[in-house]
């Protein structure tokens, strides 16, 4: 793809395509015919962040834009530098009162279980004529989000995960990871070839990062962020499990993908568009929101700007595998995987009744149930109108929370430790919040979490979503009874910096109390690697866009269970070496 002119400041970058040209090949359609790709791989020292960490490197702000990608490495942003590690040390928010001081010489003994959780990956079609890319280059007020809607690392998305999927294949062979679970937003906007990314990743298939026409920016193979390659794939060993998101069902995780929005996942024309935080914003046509051109260097944006500036609708070159997939569709390509275990938590059954809730038990020799909730709001969510809403909400209707109650209930009776997976996290925002709970829910957060508060047996939700690392103690509502209380964790996302997952390591202790380890994790990329450009582009874009970087947040978190669960669990667990 090639910019042919440049018709004015608002316009960046125009670009036009004969129409004998506009149907590309899709995501797997312009593979090259090389009989065996080779992989990126990563680093040889993988580590955890309670052994170092990645530090940002003083920069002094030079005035460039974020998407002046090429100017990065010569004003100093980007960099970045090795650091302490980090422990937050031992949690007791949710202990009987003096726990902590009458209990010093406790001690693990037994692991339960160990587990590695990414979220928020955001794979992206770069190149995908329905973004709103423009939306970070003019007063939206989008303000310091507008990180998620342009940055640098789009171009990386696959080459980011495929090193955290790797890191995680080396920390199984230093301690057995038991299984492996995303929390949602797997997709940047819901699209098949987005999702197929995902999915080929973890099945370690070829991989071509490409789409509509064949780029090559950089003559060669393996030198640039269009080039295709294996992707080495998680271990075979690990059984991996996956929420749904918002952005995995709706048009950049904010508006249902109908109508005009569906139309131009797969036309030829960039998406013309208003401001979509605005009332009646998506109803309008007044600026083009751009996309990435995959024939430079740096991905330049280009088509981007007020439709007055062109002459023309700035083109990309179509592909049919961009179009969007809602929740039926999305839940049915995990059944179309090489990886353990077919459909990752969905099954068919899930996919005819468009119902993304499931549980899992991980190990037969281990009393733990995961329960996936699906807690994200669908296209027809009572009280939701996408002219004045966006669809990033918590909600659960009467099927799901009836659903939820039930697995809650069949735990409990069976001595099952509980641990809910969900993308939303609960009690972290206020009222009325977009990344909050949706006030015409079946049932109100309040509601909610005191109904989990009535299960003893529960002790983790963990959630992604607002790309945070967050450990919230959910305190018992009976002072008398500190088994009812629980803990939520987030995880930042695996997008933007630091780029983290976290591996859950859950102990019994020697007074029969549990603790949960849990541990943020750098992808071990490689130097000069594609996921090693990744990692430098994500601190520049939280420098250019003023965002406070996330810090790492590792804790033992300490459980209390209630005194028949003290009984069951005694038993279980691998003995920890003194």
């Amino acid at each position: 793809m090639k910019k042919t002119h440049r018709r004015a400041v608002l316009a960046v970058c125009v670009m036009f395509v004969p129409v004998s040209l506009l149907v590309g090949m899709g995501c797997n359609g312009c593979n090259p015919c090389e009989d065996s790709l080779q992989e990126y791989p990563i680093s040889d020292e993988v580590v955890t962040t309670r052994h170092r960490t990645v530090v940002p490197a003083p920069f002094v702000d030079s005035g460039i834009r974020a998407w002046d990608v090429s100017q990065y490495d010569r004003h100093g942003y980007g960099k970045w530098t090795f650091g302490d590690g980090s422990d937050s040390g031992k949690l007791f928010d949710i202990m009987p009162a003096g726990y902590e001081e009458s209990n010093a010489e406790v001690t693990a003994v037994a692991r339960l279980m160990h587990f590695a959780a990414m979220t928020d990956i955001h794979i992206t079609d770069k190149e995908s004529p329905a973004q709103l890319i423009y939306m970070t280059m003019f007063n939206s007020g989008i303000g310091r989000n507008a990180i998620s809607l342009y940055s640098g690392i789009m171009l990386y998305t696959t080459h980011v995960l495929d090193a955290a999927v790797q890191t995680v294949n080396a920390i199984h062979k230093q301690q057995p990871v038991d299984f492996g679970i995303f929390l949602g937003d797997v997709c940047n906007s819901a699209g098949y070839n987005e999702l197929r990314w995902f999915i080929d990743v973890l099945d370690g298939r070829d991989i071509n990062p490409d789409s509509g026409a064949k780029d090559d920016p950089v003559p060669g193979p393996y030198n640039d962020y269009q080039d295709p390659y294996k992707a080495t794939g998680l271990d075979a060993e690990i059984a991996w499990y996956s929420v749904i998101g918002n952005h995995d069902q709706h048009w950049m995780g904010s508006k249902p993908a109908v109508g005009y929005i569906r139309d131009a996942y797969t036309s030829t024309d960039i998406m013309r568009m208003g401001n979509v935080l605005t009332p009646g914003g998506i109803d309008e046509r007044s600026y083009y929101m751009g996309a990435l051109n995959g024939s430079t260097v740096y991905g330049d944006v280009y088509g981007a700007g007020r439709v007055e500036a062109f002459s023309g609708p700035p083109q990309v070159v179509r592909d049919l595998d961009r179009r969007p997939v809602a929740s039926q569709e999305w839940m049915a390509e995990f059944l179309r995987t090489s990886s353990n275990p077919v459909g990752h938590g969905f099954t068919q059954e899930s996919v005819d009744h468009d119902f993304a809730c499931y549980s899992f038990e991980p190990r037969a020799d281990m009393p733990v149930k995961v329960i996936v909730l699906d807690d994200t709001v669908k296209i027809d969510t009572p009280g939701l109108d996408p002219r004045y809403h966006v669809y990033g909400y918590g909600t659960l209707d009467q099927e799901r929370y009836d659903w939820l109650v039930a697995e809650l209930e069949e735990g409990q009776a069976n001595n099952k430790l509980m641990i809910i997976a969900a993308h939303v996290p609960i009690g972290v925002e206020p009222a009325g919040s977009p990344m909050g709970w949706w006030a015409q829910s079946y049932v109100s957060e309040e509601g909610l979490i005191a109904k989990l508060q009535e299960y003893p047996n529960l002790i983790l939700w963990i959630a992604g979503h607002r790309h945070l690392n967050t450990i919230t103690p959910f305190q018992s509502p009976d002072p008398d009874r500190p088994e009812l209380g629980f803990w939520g964790v987030e995880t930042v996302s695996l997008r933007e910096y630091p780029q983290q997952f976290r591996t859950f390591d859950i102990v019994r202790n020697s007074d029969n109390t549990i603790s949960i380890l849990v541990t943020n994790v750098d992808p071990a990329v490689a130097e000069g690697s594609f996921a090693a450009t990744s990692r430098s582009y994500a601190i520049a874009a939280a420098q250019l866009f003023d965002v406070t970087p996330e810090v790492s947040r590792n804790a033992a978190l300490a459980v209390q269970l209630s005194p028949e669960m003290q009984v069951a669990i005694q038993q279980y667990g691998t003995p920890i070496a003194e």
